[in-house]
């Protein structure tokens, strides 16, 4: 089975991609889709209408939604294996700008819109920065000097990264996505890690202390004053 992760921020394209992509491919193989979000979604619902692929979904509600993707991934790749699927593509909640919710397998795309501004893939980071491949999407509504400074700003943050841009509902110019996806190599489910380092995962914050202020917390904590990202260690 292959894999396809799909991030970025909301409003971006990624479910009009997601269809695109399984439109091309619906005839020849069978796809199961997983959503992952905070409070709720809809577009296992449209998904499963429109093409008639195997979805699913899941909230996080309390938790962070990257957690929660590391936590359910496992399941998700052994629920499309069951179901005989032929490429499981994950969509992401595209909340959190400090995780990224790529694997060591499979393929991760970055989806951006043309209107979030030019600084946008610099405020990214690992969302940007470890993806194989960025679509670049709504390009109809920004001119073209817009346009390649924001490609040149992805090329800053990530050097190496496969560029595409488009209009996702019309899907032009992704030729190039499919031909990446068919050439996809089958994952091997017993060895699957996240491809980049996840944020110091529990804080006073993450269990729930409520407490506005540093000196109410403990653990890895940050002053406003002082250099940029000055971090300080305060025990117990």
């Amino acid at each position: 089975m292959k894999l396809v992760v799909i991030a970025g921020p909301p409003s971006a394209g990624k479910t009009s991609l997601i269809k695109q992509i399984v439109k091309r491919f619906k005839d020849e193989i069978t796809i199961a889709f997983l959503k992952i979000d905070v409070v709720k979604a809809f577009e296992d619902i449209e998904l499963k209408k429109e093409f008639g692929i195997l979805t699913k979904k899941v909230y996080s509600g309390d938790l962070c939604p990257d957690h929660a993707g590391v936590m359910v991934l496992g399941d998700a790749v052994a629920w499309a294996e069951k179901s005989a699927a032929d490429l499981l593509i994950v969509e992401s909640a595209g909340l959190c700008l400090r995780c990224s919710p790529y694997l060591n397998q499979g393929l991760g795309i970055i989806v951006l819109s043309s209107i979030s501004g030019i600084h946008a893939p610099e405020k990214m980071g690992a969302m940007v920065s470890l993806a194989d491949v960025a679509v670049i999407t709504k390009i109809d509504l920004v001119s073209q000097a817009e346009r390649e400074v924001l490609i040149q700003k992805i090329k800053e943050v990530h050097t190496g990264i496969i560029l595409m841009e488009t209009n996702a509902l019309q899907g032009n110019s992704l030729h190039r996505l499919y031909k990446l996806i068919k050439n996809l190599p089958d994952i091997d489910k017993n060895n699957l890690f996240l491809k980049g380092n996840p944020p110091l995962g529990t804080c006073t914050i993450c269990v729930g202390k409520k407490e506005v202020g540093w000196k109410h917390h403990f653990g890895v904590v940050q002053k406003l004053d002082g250099p940029v990202a000055e971090y300080l260690y305060r025990g117990e």
